[in-house]
């Protein structure tokens, strides 16, 4: 194998690392209200990043496809608002139920059929309305710190133009950008007094208010939303990803953190596109995208307490900045998908409500784009051809 292959799926795991460390950002928060202690902390992240990194690793040697596993997100902050109302090793139950239900679901291959209905191009609506954002703010970070996104924005478009495949933009974009802050002097010291994470195991508690509260949450952002996009994704890049294994995977990834924190595990939906896809180089290679992005996740597990500070030595826009330059390829494949047709309403409906703040029933904006995108498919547009139709699989 040429060694200049593996550029591309090493530069797609950059952004992914850098929207991890920005990440730790959501259980240091959520650690007030969960009321933690630094050792149940430590512990947490490690639950959050290390399961989540070698279960990446594991899936991608087994099936011989990049298949990228994190932690949600949106389920972490719906645990930490639950912090008033029940205990840590009540949410770790919760999260355990939920782990076991979606593994049974994906045993079954219940998910798989529900999974089914969903046309691929109201999935790609949501991709594209998940990137936007990112995007959008590395330009919203250009009017903040013009002399630092500038730099790194001049050489991402310099790169396209004059290096084309050959070096990934998002690497001379990264190394112009820590330039352009060592000559600003905004570059801070690494933090240090690093040790290996105390931790803190426990037996989780079983509520059924608090399961009844979590489990309906936990299985339609994990099963419907997370594991569903990237499982589509993969499938329009011509893979053939294992839905039932995926699903009944991160089920027991979840139950097996579930004795250390509660974390949610699910396939990464948002950053998929960059382990799968066009910006990781060519198929053959793509999967060292995900082992690069899983060891990166395991280290934050054991470094917790040090990729915390990360944010803090290089500029927290510019890294941001560069992250979302690199998903403009993403974005830029999603709305292609989106606009080929023949659905028109649908998938443009995703995506627009997976830009919004709409929350019911404790169910987030991404969730609800599947369910009225599909809705509208189904209704008013007949659904899709069958060969764009499907997202369940093998």
């Amino acid at each position: 194998m040429d060694r200049r292959q593996l550029l591309p799926p090493l530069a797609a795991s950059v952004p992914i690392t850098i929207f991890s460390l920005a990440a730790v950002a959501i259980p240091l928060a959520a650690a007030e209200s969960l009321r933690l202690s630094p050792i149940a902390l430590g512990t947490w992240l490690l639950a959050l990043y290390g399961v989540p990194g070698v279960l990446s690793i594991v899936l991608t040697l087994v099936y011989r496809q990049p298949l990228f596993v994190a932690w949600h997100t949106s389920l972490v902050v719906f645990l930490a608002t639950l912090g008033d109302h029940a205990s840590l090793a009540e949410l770790r139950g919760a999260t355990l139920v939920g782990g076991v239900t979606v593994a049974v679901l994906g045993v079954t291959g219940l998910g798989q059929a529900v999974g089914r209905l969903v046309p691929a191009p109201v999935v790609f609506g949501v991709v594209a309305g998940s990137v936007l954002p990112f995007v959008v703010r590395a330009f919203d970070a250009l009017g903040q710190e013009r002399w630092l996104v500038g730099p790194a924005l001049l050489a991402w478009l310099a790169s396209r133009r004059w290096l084309g495949a050959r070096v990934p933009p998002v690497l001379p974009a990264l190394l112009v950008g820590v330039a352009a802050a060592t000559l600003a002097g905004r570059l801070a010291r690494l933090p240090g007094g690093w040790a290996l994470p105390a931790l803190d195991p426990a037996w989780p508690q079983f509520s059924l208010g608090t399961i009844a509260t979590v489990v309906p949450v936990f299985v339609a952002l994990t099963v419907f939303h997370s594991n569903l996009t990237a499982t589509t994704y993969l499938r329009s890049e011509g893979y053939a990803p294992p839905v039932r294994g995926i699903d009944a995977a991160t089920g027991l990834g979840s139950v097996l953190a579930a004795f250390f924190g509660p974390a949610p595990i699910c396939m990464g939906a948002l950053v998929t596109p960059l382990t799968a896809g066009p910006e990781a180089g060519e198929r053959p290679v793509r999967v060292w995208s995900v082992f690069a992005s899983g060891a990166a996740f395991a280290a934050i597990g054991l470094l917790g307490g040090i990729a915390a500070g990360l944010p803090q030595v290089i500029p927290l826009a510019l890294l941001l900045a560069v992250a979302g330059f690199a998903l403009v390829g993403v974005l830029q494949q999603a709305l292609t998908e989106v606009t080929r047709g023949p659905l028109r309403l649908a998938p443009l409906l995703a995506f627009v409500v997976t830009g919004s703040h709409l929350t019911l029933w404790q169910l987030g904006a991404p969730f609800w784009a599947l369910v009225l995108g599909t809705g509208v498919a189904v209704v008013l547009e007949g659904g899709a051809p069958p060969d764009r139709q499907s997202t369940g699989g093998r």
